[in-house]
């Protein structure tokens, strides 16, 4: 697993978190690549120059447009072209639940449907490749899990294409209300935004909690700066750790011995006019879409109806795609969805060769060391009915090969970044404040 670390203790933007990604050594054609699949080879110009803000040294980047005529971007003509261009599929979608993020914030503090939304700041040239570049290279660096500090949103007015707005920016504040992401107190900063839409939708999608960092070892740390100068050094700091684990009494908060958690989203409705076919399809649809589980209870509802109530669980930033499912398949009309916490333990697997045959086994180690096996039941029905035995004679013939698994064995949810990912050195004086083009 590679855990990343970001501390945005000035405020965060997308042309900082960008910035501290290409410092972090992401090659820029990793961010080139996707946006011209998005036909924007041409349109734009990326600029990164190394400087020092209050004596500290990082990279800002700034997003020069090459558009004469820069094209009038809404929202709906936005997702068919993202839809329609060819992503790989964990870009698009990440890309896609940043950009829905934006509409949903947009469509709630105007008063208006979300296909409507015009994006103006969000929707503009800069906007696109900053969220665009910071899912490719967090894809690229294989990030699975994000833990962001409560970033502080500013305070006092921005002047924005709808005119003079009050800050924290109204679709700052929405995001932040969606998602229960904490805004830290702007208290001691002079008037001004300190944390942009488009850099609170990539902290609210990317991010699995919000607060303080948990005990690790860094392994890389990029640093981007942003362009206000303040009295104090305006940078946000993205670091590629290795988490430690350590022994304590798990509760609610803390972590046991081999523990791991992971954030989950519960998405649930009440459906009571839906046959059993349509909510058996609904159901399988829900998993094809990256649901980890999906399950229903029969209630009572009002005026004494029968129904059925749906729950799918889900990693967060599947949300939006999950919802769409609901609508294509569902009768109803609203979804609730609430932010919970899995703990799991480390699990294994490989295939098990037995007398009988090749065997999928899943392994799951407890806190105390010892390991816990499990037979995938379709592999033992094969064998079972291949050699004409019955499931209780296939157990038994396979026991012995269930003990502990075998060091081939892959990790379920993968292995932390190693030493051989290191970054690339810090620059030399002379390289410092020098302004380039990124090819």
């Amino acid at each position: 697993m590679t855990l990343a670390l970001l501390d945005c203790p000035t405020g965060l933007a997308g042309n900082m978190l960008l910035g501290a990604l290409l410092d972090l050594g992401v090659p820029a054609s990793i961010i080139h690549g996707p946006l011209a699949a998005l036909g924007l080879a041409g349109r734009y110009r990326l600029v990164a120059e190394q400087r020092r803000s209050g004596g500290l040294r990082g990279l800002h980047l700034a997003v020069e447009s090459l558009e004469n005529d820069p094209p009038h971007r809404a929202w709906g003509e936005l997702r068919l072209k993202i839809l329609a261009a060819p992503l790989d599929p964990p870009l698009q979608e990440r890309v896609l639940a940043v950009f829905t993020l934006l509409a949903e914030a947009e469509a709630a503090v105007h008063g208006q449907a979300v296909e409507q939304v015009h994006f103006h700041e969000v929707g503009a040239l800069d906007a696109l490749v900053d969220v665009v570049g910071v899912c490719a290279a967090l894809l690229h660096l294989q990030v699975e899990e994000l833990i962001c500090t409560y970033p502080p949103a500013g305070h006092g007015s921005v002047s924005t294409a709808h005119g003079l707005l009050p800050l924290p920016a109204p679709a700052v504040l929405e995001i932040a209300r969606a998602r229960g992401m904490p805004l830290a107190s702007s208290q001691g900063f002079p008037p001004g935004e300190l944390t942009t839409p488009t850099g609170a939708a990539l902290a609210a999608c990317w991010a699995s909690e919000f607060g303080a960092h948990p005990a690790a070892v860094p392994l890389r740390i990029g640093v981007g700066l942003g362009s206000r100068r303040l009295d104090r050094p305006n940078l946000l700091r993205l670091c590629l750790a290795q988490p430690l684990q350590q022994p304590s009494q798990a509760g609610a908060g803390e972590t046991g011995p081999g523990e791991r958690h992971e954030p989950l989203l519960e998405q649930q409705a009440q459906i009571d006019d839906a046959t059993a076919e349509e909510l058996a399809f609904l159901a399988e649809e829900l998993r094809l879409a990256g649901a980890v589980e999906v399950f229903s209870l029969p209630i009572a509802m009002k005026k004494g109806r029968l129904g059925t109530l749906v729950t799918a669980l889900l990693p967060p930033q599947l949300a939006p795609a999950l919802r769409q499912v609901w609508w294509r398949h569902s009768t109803s009309l609203g979804v609730r969805e609430t932010l919970q916490r899995r703990w799991l333990l480390p699990r294994h697997q490989a295939n098990l060769e037995t007398p009988l045959g090749p065997l999928r086994i899943k392994w799951s180690q407890a806190p105390d060391g010892h390991w816990r096996s499990k037979a995938e039941a379709d592999d033992l029905a094969a064998l079972a009915r291949r050699h004409s035995l019955g499931l209780d004679q296939v157990r038994r013939l396979v026991h012995d090969g269930l003990a502990q698994p075998p060091a081939e064995a892959e990790p379920v949810h993968g292995e932390a970044a190693g030493p051989e990912n290191a970054g690339p050195e810090a620059p030399s004086p002379e390289e410092a404040g020098k302004r380039r083009s990124l090819p």
